[in-house]
């Protein structure tokens, strides 16, 4: 028999059960080799973004990752780790593209910043797992260097959930107090530090309380519960220059005691201490609550038999364009599927594999329904008000070709009437699950700006308490900034002073995955990869929020042994 492989527990994706590495844990480009003692600059969060691609069989490399984008800074410290199978007795070739972004919502079109090329096992071997190399690529000119990380991850399988507030935190804004947020980071065995969570912003006061989030202990520190867990508070500032209010540190094992009692923590400000003999600190920062609870992965709900309910809506306003025309993003071209087509068979052929009835609600909007021409923003796509279901993707294609025929495209772009059926209107809505036996995903295919912010963004909030998720894909050649606010990475989505209780939009630009040599598959593989990859997480994070436990896999069903024949 051969010698086993060498592998590791996963950290990155949770719903993963492949024992993995995760390299590259902090890429970091800098115009100068970093110092691994400093303290990382003043956060300026779009700009540096990085590529990840792996080597395969074949000549050619196969993409393998994106990072966030990070605004305006050389010294970018991505938070996005890619997570590998490694193998001692295999050479696994790597390839890191970094690009300069100018636009979040044109990330199609980035400036080329170098490369570098290693192999994971460089990495492993290297001092504490951690090499350093320089960009190359863009001939005359130095590209500054790239840093990268690896660590075995921990088969801990704990989540904590925890609550900070801070007081009388220094006051940032001139015209206003400050916006405060938190940033996480775990001690490496080098004694650098690497992001591992970000708190919401909660805007104008010295004194915010934020929202309970959770974190699996091994992100946290790895399962050692006595490493260091640095915590820096930031001002948010709108342009990505974010002020840094001051820092402090913990534990785990530290963090665990207000399981019992609050917390109290002193946020410094290092240049502050120096400068000013009667400093006393930066405000306080307050643990409120701590909790940990074992994590349940995706898989294990799945398992377990929760569906996923997929339920499409397009957008059938008149800035698509006449779909009798090849200039128009609806056209039905005999030879190609238009980007509406493309990115509903890419994301429902894949949900779908969690759907066992197979049966897709449908929806419209934006058009003039015959015969009376009265506008709907929620029409069902087979015209069956009773039942706006289709049988499996291909039911769905076929409905949406035959309203392209029957109705007449027009507007405006309403979001909120669809999602309010999905979650509450229709008779199998979200609202009206809360066993964790269903999960709804909406997807919503649209070319334009939304003309109904105000009610979209209330339909979201109330949305974010029900098993339910949306995904947002831009077609076409607008802009699509008004969507960046919808999808709450950065800002969580309010209404009315009501703030969204989890993030559950994604949104991307579908241009920003069409493969350049024309190949619809390569190009639909590459958006489902990235807009489906957070919903287990979304999932997850409802689950959590209800106390709900996977229930029990049901028991395999076998055949009875057939007796056997007597002479």
């Amino acid at each position: 028999m051969g010698r086993p492989r060498r592998r590791c527990q996963p950290l990155q994706p949770p719903s993963r059960s492949l024992p993995q590495l995760r390299p590259p844990d902090q890429p970091c480009l800098s115009a100068e080799p970093p110092s691994a003692a400093s303290r990382p600059p003043r956060l300026k969060l779009p700009c540096p973004a990085e590529t990840c691609w792996t080597s395969t069989p074949s000549p050619s490399p196969t993409p393998f990752g994106r990072t966030e984008v990070i605004d305006n800074t050389l010294n970018p410290d991505f938070v996005r780790k890619f997570v590998l199978d490694y193998f001692f007795e295999e050479k696994q070739n790597l390839r890191f593209d970094v690009y300069n972004v100018d636009s979040k919502t044109n990330i199609s079109k980035p400036d080329f910043l170098g490369q570098a090329f290693l192999a994971l096992g460089e990495v492993i071997g290297g001092q504490g797992s951690r090499v350093e190399r320089p960009l190359t690529g863009v001939p005359g000119k130095k590209c500054g260097t790239i840093l990268l990380t690896a660590e075995e991850l921990s088969n801990c399988r704990d989540i904590a959930t925890m609550q900070l507030c801070a007081n009388k935190l220094d006051k940032k804004d001139f015209f206003g107090k400050s916006d405060p947020f938190l940033v996480f980071y775990r001690s490496n065995e080098d004694g650098t530090f690497t992001i591992c969570h970000k708190t919401e912003v909660v805007k104008n006061t010295l004194n915010p309380v934020w929202q309970p989030f959770s974190i699996p202990v091994r992100a946290l520190c790895n399962g050692d519960y006595d490493r260091t867990v640095k915590i820096d508070v930031y001002d948010w500032d709108r342009d990505g220059s974010h002020d840094f209010i001051g820092e402090f540190t913990t534990s785990y094992r530290e963090l665990s005691k207000a399981q019992n009692q609050f917390t109290v923590y002193e946020v410094l400000n290092p240049r502050k201490k120096c400068k000013k003999k009667k400093y006393v600190n930066s405000g306080t920062v307050t643990l409120l609550s701590f909790s940990v609870d074992s994590e349940f992965t995706f898989v294990d709900y799945i398992k377990g038999g929760t569906q996923l309910n997929f339920t499409v809506a397009i957008d059938f306003t008149a800035s698509n364009g006449n779909p009798l025309q090849p200039t128009s993003l609806h056209y039905m071209s005999p030879y190609q599927l238009s980007a509406y087509a493309m990115a509903l068979k890419a994301v429902g052929e894949i949900i779908q594999d969690y759907d066992s009835d197979k049966l897709f609600p449908a929806y419209g909007f934006g058009a003039k329904l015959p015969p009376e021409g009265r506008i709907s923003h929620q029409f069902p796509l087979n015209n069956n008000d009773e039942d706006p279901n289709c049988v499996g993707i291909e039911g769905v294609l076929e409905s949406y070709f035959q309203s392209l025929r029957t109705v007449q495209l027009y507007g405006p772009t309403y979001f909120a009437p669809v999602i309010n059926q999905v979650a509450s209107l229709s008779p199998r809505a979200a609202a009206k699950i809360s066993d964790g036996s269903q999960y709804y995903v909406l997807l919503i295919i649209t070319d334009g700006v939304i003309s109904d912010m105000t009610q979209t963004k209330e339909a979201i909030v109330s949305a974010s308490s029900l098993p339910m998720s949306i995904i947002i894909v831009g077609v076409g050649p607008a802009m699509f900034e008004a969507m960046e606010e919808l999808d709450g990475d950065d800002v969580r989505v309010s209404s009315r002073g009501r703030y969204a209780e989890r993030d559950i939009v994604q949104f991307v630009p579908f241009r920003d995955y069409v493969d350049r040599s024309g190949n619809q598959v390569l190009s639909m593989a590459r958006l489902a990869k990235d807009v489906l990859a957070e919903i287990p997480e979304q999932l997850l994070s409802y689950m959590r929020t209800r106390d709900i436990q996977p229930r029990p896999p049901p028991p395999a069903t076998t055949s009875p042994t057939p007796a056997p024949e007597h002479p």
